[in-house]
């Protein structure tokens, strides 16, 4: 080995490991309010050592560099994309992610390393372990990018390494790995239930009516209101979810961006399936690590950003909230979504029910009530793993303070009722409230508990969840669906011309209409009740607005 090639590989040794303490930096940091310092000086770091591996290749390879080194390199860069999507919500970044995970696959970065380079046994496992995670990842990326046939396949792949690492190494426990497995079937079972469903996402092709842009317009002249600013959670017992992202939340993550337009699908259908992933022999390729800011969709906002807290202790999500409603602008309002059991027993008897046999899973989302329980068991949400206690209570009160600023709060609870305290007791800002029933409405024989909160769905994808209500399944004829559609997209667009046009409208609403993702949330928060009348006993509580018309 020759000095100049064992020097650029102690380089690139050096800089890989102050890159990989700026990661740690970074990763460590919450998704919001401040941090993005630290993101920005991790990805200065990884541009650097991308650029040394590209253009220093043959010296690099002769000096050492293994392919499972360039692996880790990329899948760095893609986690940081990842976290700057999840950061500022920017479509582009989510690209870039699935880019850089989609070229590290193609090419088999972890596996040929696992399965032709030396190093031992023990390394080959711990190469193993970060093929399984980066998977996981790339799966993650797949399904907010709705690449089905992706997703499939990896979902597949994933199984299929799992079974081989079990044979490969029958002395080690790769126990989590078949719990992630069984928790990737249910995710992708509910989530591909009606497939070829069009996207969550605003269109402005499907959920704007032009009829009503006049009476829409009326509400400029006075205070107007954007969604800037979202949190989004939920803690339930056995929950839908894949790694850290439940059922509820990734849909409710999709419901509040906007979805791209075609010039912009376009150009990055080009960048994920064409001119990225050439080169494949070699070590490195000549992936661009800035190749996402060559795509923007100019004719869109900005998406919402969005908060993503997973299981969070009822101290980590009021944590949360300040941080935020610290950076809220004065045009801004505040979305807040909570899905959450009512109280510990309930989630314990949800996570027993849940582990019996899915021939038995007929239950609702939503428990019902106990005719002798407890009034105290009423007024509060149920943030914890088990056992019981104030720590682990979410009660209304806890959000009061937090009405100085404008809110939005959906709560998604069978104790939901007890959020409408709230109302008059606001310390500065009229807050909007949407409340969950206190039970569904599922009809007899549909199973429900697997398909993530039916209130929720409601709220997220509307035709699919009375499909799922009514107890339709995913071979429903394609017109059928399309023309169901289209009468509920009549609907939405009548009843809104009657909720911009009401002059008995409060102000509270008035302000927010505007907003198309709020908009379309209250639009749909009707149809609920459309199919559970006798339940839905409470609606945008405590303001002129009939939401039940």
């Amino acid at each position: 080995m020759a000095d100049g090639e064992a020097g650029a590989y102690r380089e690139f040794k050096a800089l890989a490991e102050a890159a990989d303490r700026k990661f740690a930096r970074a990763r460590d940091l919450p998704l919001y309010g401040g941090g993005d310092h630290h993101s920005r000086k991790a990805f200065k770091a990884y541009t650097r050592l991308w650029r040394l591996q590209q253009e220093r290749r043959r010296e690099l390879v002769a000096g050492g560099l293994r392919r499972w080194e360039i692996g880790e390199v990329a899948s760095r860069i893609g986690q940081l994309y990842y976290a700057r999507y999840l950061r500022t919500a920017e479509p582009r970044s989510l690209v870039g992610a699935y880019v850089f995970y989609e070229a590290i696959y193609s090419r088999g970065y972890f596996g040929a390393a696992a399965g032709a380079e030396g190093g031992g046994r023990h390394q080959a496992l711990l190469i193993r372990y970060k093929e399984l995670r980066f998977i996981a990842r790339f799966l993650v990326v797949a399904m907010l990018m709705r690449r089905a046939e992706a997703v499939d396949h990896l979902a597949g792949r994933l199984r299929a390494f799992v079974e081989e690492s079990k044979v490969a190494y029958p002395k080690t426990n790769f126990k989590e790995w078949k719990q992630v497995l069984q928790e990737l079937g249910r995710f992708l079972k509910a989530d591909g239930a009606y497939k070829g469903s069009r996207s969550l996402r605003y269109d402005n092709l499907f959920d704007s009516y032009p009829s009503n842009l006049a009476s829409i317009a009326r509400f400029h002249s006075k205070r107007v209101l954007k969604l800037k600013e979202a949190v989004l959670t939920s803690y339930r017992r056995n929950e839908v979810k894949f790694t850290e992202l439940t059922l509820d939340t990734f849909r409710m993550l999709q419901c509040l961006e906007w979805e791209p337009t075609g010039s912009y699908q376009i150009a990055a259908k080009e960048l994920t399936e064409n001119g990225t992933v050439s080169d494949q022999s070699g070590p490195s390729g000549l992936i661009d690590i800035h190749l996402s800011a060559e795509i923007s969709d100019g004719g869109l906002p900005s998406n919402p950003q969005k908060a993503i807290i997973y299981h969070p202790t009822v101290s980590h999500l009021l944590a949360v909230l300040a941080t935020i409603c610290e950076e809220l602008s004065q045009d801004s309002i505040l979305l807040i979504y909570i899905s959450a059991s009512g109280s510990a027993e309930q989630n314990m008897a949800s996570q027993k029910y849940a582990s019996s046999s899915s021939s038995h899973a007929r239950a609702a989302s939503f428990p019902i009530d106990k005719p002798n329980s407890h009034m105290s068991s009423d007024n509060h949400l149920w943030l914890g793993p088990r056992g019981s206690g104030g720590p682990n209570n979410l009660y209304p009160e806890d959000l009061i303070p937090f009405t100085r600023y404008p809110l939005f709060l959906v709560i998604d609870s069978e104790n939901s009722h007890a959020f409408k305290a709230i109302h008059n007791a606001e310390k500065g800002e009229p807050a909007a409230l949407l409340l969950s029933p206190r039970i569904s409405s599922a009809m007899p024989g549909v199973e429900s508990t697997g398909h993530g909160s039916q209130f929720t769905y409601f709220l997220t994808a509307p035709m699919q969840a009375f499909c799922q209500l009514a107890g339709i399944t995913s071979d429903i004829d394609t017109d059928t669906y399309a023309n169901a559609e289209n009468i509920l997209f009549s609907a939405f667009e009548e009843y809104e011309g009657i909720l911009c046009t009401s002059v008995g409208l409060n102000n509270v609403w008035g302000q927010i209409l505007p907003d198309p993702f709020l908009r379309r949330l209250i639009l749909r928060y009707r149809i609920p009740y459309i199919f559970c009348t006798q339940q839905y006993e409470h609606l945008a509580v405590g303001y002129n607005i009939n939401l039940a018309m």
